[in-house]
């Protein structure tokens, strides 16, 4: 399957905005929005793009930790594929390094972190090692990656459109469970209406638009649309572990923002103090992209670097070898659960 340069500005608008109605997003690429559905529609049933929500990861509200995991290498197949069925695992990648598995983990608390994940890490057959790095600063994430394909116009256009700033964020615990109900609809698709969502649940669609707005407003979720990477033209993922000075990091944050091949950047605990991925073009950019952060960055030690052969699992979506999604998902949504 090729993407075209339409199919490209379409994602980019749901990158902007997921959740965005086909009315407003033909105002934006000036086609007709039954022809955008439709076009959604193509690239969704073959995994090319999928819009999904994901719990914010937000170390003011839950525990988001990066785990390095090495394993025997006779038993990797298994305890990769052993790792991406745990809900609160939400992403698995094989790495080039000396670390086998790269894990980004999402619980409520570092309480059921121990619990859950690390009880779980120590029972899996075959894991040998493993290395946690704790997220105190969440600078950006994938949500803010765009494919820039957009034209000044558009993206003007698409600025009348965002929403205001959503009220300030709620704990997860004050939403009752009958909200939290609605994550898993949300996680498989994130444009998923009040009315779907009430036909599945066997409710009344008034009571689901409560429930959603509600959820939409907590701060809980962020809503991405996904490209598979190996149509994004940036079919190389770097990981970059970094340290920054003590209290330059939201400096250091605001200058990698920046980059625009940036997916992530991050403040942890651990060997280093800082985290940073990016999708790049070919393996050449890896020197070029340290040179940029070293540019951008005064006093960055850039420790270790890492690039993934592959992406099991992506904020939840079970991917194929090709980058598309499978069409499974294996969410951490349902944060009511007490087991």
């Amino acid at each position: 399957m090729e993407l075209s340069e339409d199919d490209l500005a379409l994602i980019q608008v749901l990158q902007a905005i997921p959740r965005l109605g086909w009315a407003d997003a033909a105002k934006v690429l000036g086609v007709h929005a039954t022809t955008l559905a439709a076009r959604w529609d193509r690239l969704t049933s073959n995994g090319a793009a999928w819009v999904t929500a994901h719990l914010a990861g937000d170390p003011k509200q839950m525990l988001l930790a990066y785990v390095a995991v090495d394993c025997e290498m006779n038993l990797r197949d298994s305890v990769t594929a052993e790792l991406a069925a745990v809900p609160e695992i939400v992403t698995v990648e094989e790495a080039a390094s000396n670390r086998d598995l790269m894990l980004t983990v999402i619980t409520r608390s570092l309480e059921e972190f121990s619990a859950k994940i690390i009880t779980r890490l120590k029972a899996v057959e075959g894991l040998t090692k493993y290395q946690v790095a704790l997220c105190t600063r969440l600078h950006s994430s994938g949500d803010d990656w765009r494919l820039n394909v957009l034209s000044r116009a558009q993206l003007a256009t698409l600025r009348t459109l965002a929403s205001p700033p959503a009220p300030e964020s709620v704990q997860a615990a004050q939403l009752p469970q009958s909200h939290l109900d609605l994550l898993p609809f949300l996680a498989r698709d994130g444009r998923a209406t009040a009315a779907d969502i009430a036909r599945s649940l066997g409710r009344h669609p008034a009571t689901v638009q409560r429930q959603l707005n509600r959820v939409l407003a907590s701060g809980i979720l962020s809503f991405r649309c996904e490209i598979a990477q190996a149509y994004s033209s940036f079919p190389v993922t770097c990981q970059w572990f970094v340290n920054v000075p003590a209290g330059q990091h939201d400096a250091a944050a605001a200058q990698i923002r920046t980059i625009s091949n940036v997916r992530l950047s991050a403040s942890t605990t651990g060997p280093t103090n800082f985290v940073i991925i990016m999708w790049l073009q070919t393996l050449a950019d890896v020197m070029s992209a340290e040179l940029a952060l070293q540019q951008k960055v005064p006093g960055i030690d850039i420790v270790e670097s890492a690039v993934m052969l592959r992406t099991v699992k992506r904020v939840g979506w079970m991917l194929k070898e090709d980058t598309t999604a499978s069409g499974a998902v294996v969410h951490a949504g349902n944060l009511g659960a007490a087991d």
